[in-house]
């Protein structure tokens, strides 16, 4: 937790008891520009479907230096779309592993 806070003074804030953080989304689309997220996509259902839109030319999250990356040891950032269920948890926290610190989670 007090990587992010340091990380990003101004932008995020810790939630009481220290379990996660906030931020207003304008405040982290700016830090995203200025620092080049590097998201790895996790699609679990439907939701994948919009992903996969905000990497086409319509919006394109390129131009904003967020480059999808296959391997979650190049990622700093995992967005998990869809629904989590049991059986899908240990896959997860394993792929959550291997990303190098700092990393951001998007569910």
């Amino acid at each position: 937790m007090s990587i992010i806070l340091e990380n990003l003074p101004g932008v995020v804030g810790a939630l009481p008891g220290g379990s996660g953080v906030i931020a207003k989304a304008d405040d982290m689309i700016n830090w995203a520009r200025k620092s080049s997220l590097w998201p790895m996509t996790f699609g679990l259902a439907c939701c994948a479907i919009e992903m996969m839109g905000g990497y086409a030319s319509r919006f394109d999250f390129d131009r904003m230096g967020v480059i999808p990356r296959p391997s979650p040891r190049q990622a700093d950032l995992i967005i998990i779309a869809g629904t989590v269920v049991k059986k899908m948890a240990d896959p997860i926290i394993q792929v959550y592993k291997q990303m190098p610190e700092p990393r951001f989670v998007i569910s």
